[in-house]
């Protein structure tokens, strides 16, 4: 891992400190009193400097091949795969996922990004007959121009790759602005850029405020399209501003996505997944199981193995090889988390599992919540609508998989969403009417793949979604062409 020091914004291929020298740091969330590094406080200035970089660069990058741009992806791609470790260390660091998810993060970044190049060499228009004689047509696509990508500190480096690759391979040039809390992790993404020879504007980094920084990204009438991953609250925002210039915007939101355990399901294998979905990364992937829908007949077996499976999971530092879950990103993460344990108190839930904070011996110098679970939980009660973001599951009993259905549905999200059933009609159904954007059977709700879109629908996802083909046109116009012969 990087030492402690003082890092700068990446910007027209040169490293420079913030216009007003302004600062802020970071610290680990499993230790709060280590400061991982000194971070540029970026003003509007800065910003405005990157977005005239990324504009001045444009003309000659759109110009350049898929081909040639796919090289120094590539190039970029190699370092990535070498540097695999210290940037896993890095995220462990500033995020506090254990280091095992840190590797699979880059892992996953890894995939991505291999995905999107190759989709990126299949920019493909088409040719369509009409109705004139001695007309020939086709389609091409063709890049924005400047983008701002936007990214969140719960996977600070594969989010990054998911967006940045796909908009530079369309021929764009980008603006990308790291979460306050994971700056380092943005550091290393620019890095390998940098290092590969990218050419010089194609991809700058600035970090700071999302008031400052972010607000210059979004409503800048030179920035063609907005990928952002955060809050709903924060995203609508965006989505507002970025319509008075007509700003093209591919938001990934909140969720509160659901789990449904029917009768004839393999009980042990649902606990699993959804232990696993719920708590890992503390509760903090916007595809985490917030909700477990279990049918009245197996709900007792369901909730006694699923406390089990819950009380082994050992919290702690996650470098620590023997812990399975670290501390949540953040001081204020730990104060809104254990509100709304507090409200889940209040509103009659019953605690099954956890509810406090950590903060004895070790654990005092960081951000550790235990993992907790809500029983009784009415599918009205906040704990059952709001998104918490942390280590915190609400198991809610119904009759039938028509009330199952119905329950996940009430909600203003549409994420994700599994069911565990080995009949192959309640699977069926529960695929054709489930409100999310993407679901799955007897298989987590935060499994997702390169190869297929990635986004929800609701208040969980404005615009064309992520990954997969959809990656590529959101960054991409497409342009109608009749030649007469």
């Amino acid at each position: 891992m990087n030492e402690f020091k003082t890092f700068k914004n990446y910007v027209n291929g040169q490293w420079i400190g913030p216009a007003l020298n302004e600062t802020f740091e970071q610290r680990n969330p499993a230790k709060l009193s280590q400061v991982t590094g000194i971070f540029p406080l970026s003003s509007k200035e800065d910003t405005l400097l990157a977005i005239e970089a990324a504009q001045s660069a444009f003309t000659a990058w759109k110009a350049l091949s898929p081909i040639a741009r796919g090289k120094y992806l590539h190039k970029a791609l190699a370092l990535m795969t070498e540097r695999r470790e210290d940037i896993a260390g890095i995220i462990t660091q500033e995020n506090g996922k254990i280091i095992t998810d840190s590797l699979g993060e880059i892992d996953s970044a890894i995939a991505e990004m291999d995905f999107q190049i190759n989709q990126g060499l299949r920019l493909f228009g088409e040719t369509i007959p009409v109705s004139l004689d001695g007309v020939f047509a086709y389609t091409l696509k063709e890049p924005l121009g400047v983008v701002s990508i936007i990214c969140p500190w719960n996977f600070p480096f594969n989010v990054a790759v998911r967006k940045c690759i796909p908009a530079m391979m369309a021929g764009n040039t980008c603006i990308f602005k790291p979460a306050s809390l994971t700056p380092q992790t943005g550091y290393l993404y620019a890095k390998l850029f940098d290092d590969a020879g990218l050419p010089a504007g194609v991809f700058n980094m600035v970090t700071g405020s999302g008031r400052e920084v972010g607000n210059t990204l979004v409503t800048d009438i030179r920035i063609k399209a907005i990928s952002f991953t955060g809050s709903t609250e924060v995203g609508m925002g965006i989505h507002q501003k970025a319509a008075i210039n007509g700003t093209r915007t591919q938001l990934e939101l909140g969720g509160k996505n659901a789990a449904l355990i029917l009768e004839d399901a393999d009980i042990d294998l649902a606990v699993k997944a959804i232990v696993r979905a719920a708590f890992a990364c503390s509760g903090q992937w916007c595809t985490s199981t917030s909700r477990a829908i279990v049918v009245k007949k197996v709900a007792v077996e369901f909730t006694q193995k699923l406390i089990k499976e819950t009380k082994s999971i050992v919290v702690g530092d996650g470098f620590d090889a023997s812990v399975t879950m670290g501390p949540v990103c953040g001081t204020d993460q730990v104060k809104t988390i254990l509100e709304y344990i507090e409200i889940g108190k209040k509103e009659g839930a019953k605690l099954l599992a956890g509810g406090n904070k950590i903060d004895h011996g070790i654990f005092q110098d960081g951000c550790f919540i235990e993992p907790t679970i809500f029983g009784s939980v009415k599918p009205n009660m906040r704990v059952a609508q709001e998104e918490i973001f942390g280590p915190v599951l609400s198991v809610i009993v119904v009759d039938s998989l028509d009330e199952a259905i119905q329950v996940a549905n009430d909600s203003k999200f549409g994420l994700s969403s599994s069911v565990f059933t080995n009949n192959l009609n309640h699977a069926m159904r529960f695929v054709r009417e489930t409100a999310v954007g993407f679901t799955h059977v007897n298989l987590m709700t935060s499994l997702k793949e390169p190869q297929l879109p990635f986004g929800g629908i609701k208040e969980s996802g404005i615009g064309l979604p992520e990954a997969g083909k959809s990656g590529l046109d959101f960054f991409s116009n497409n342009k109608s062409v009749y030649i007469k012969y």
